[in-house]
């Protein structure tokens, strides 16, 4: 069994029609704990030591956002510079998150063509989250593929609920560590890994 912490960074969530059915069915997993960090966190002043001690508890890190400006939303980036401390979570002595895992949940106007060489933003989606593979790897943590829903902006509602439910399946399935690291680290995104629906058999969310 693994616990898992998603850090949610979203400050327009009610105008958003993706990250409210991922959050819908991430509800339903057990040992999975969502961080809203703008709904805990309006005015940025972030509870450190509350925080490190989530992390503490979990075994798998999740950073959800949106893909803003080819990273994510401020409050995201102010967890990060508050709570990462030198000598606890990087650094010689710093060894608080060592053994973790840790990868990116987003979503993106852009479709998969667009992060691309040559394509309209220049450059694979992977290029733009090396600051928190490094980041990850600085505290020690070993960096898992994202979990990528691009193209947000023309997809229906059919799409969306696909994408929900791929996203349930991957973290029961992780949850209940059913899917090899040796698997995890040989695809490119993990919404590529196939999951089969009937994991979430056993208590109900089918």
């Amino acid at each position: 069994m693994a616990r898992l912490l998603i850090l949610f960074a979203h400050p327009l969530l009610e105008k958003s029609r993706v990250h409210h059915q991922l959050l819908e069915q991430a509800k339903n997993i057990p040992d999975v704990t969502i961080n809203d960090l703008y709904q805990n966190y309006p005015d940025f002043d972030i509870d450190i030591e509350k925080e490190k001690n989530l992390l503490l508890q979990h075994d798998i890190i999740i950073w959800q956002h949106p893909f803003y400006w080819y990273s994510a939303p401020a409050l995201l980036k102010q967890w990060q510079d508050l709570v990462l401390e030198h000598g606890w979570a990087y650094g010689k002595k710093g060894t608080a998150l060592q053994g973790k895992k840790a990868f990116n949940v987003m979503t993106s106007g852009g479709a998969s063509e667009a992060y691309a060489e040559g394509g309209y933003n220049r450059y694979p989606i992977h290029d733009y989250l090396k600051p928190f593979e490094q980041t990850a790897l600085l505290c020690r943590m070993t960096y898992w593929p994202p979990f990528w829903v691009n193209g947000v902006h023309r997809m229906d509602q059919h799409e969306i609920r696909e994408y929900a439910s791929r996203y349930r399946n991957l973290l029961f399935a992780l949850s209940r560590e059913l899917i090899t690291e040796e698997a995890i680290l040989k695809t490119t995104e993990l919404n590529h890994l196939f999951l089969n629906p009937s994991m979430q058999s056993d208590h109900g969310t089918t």
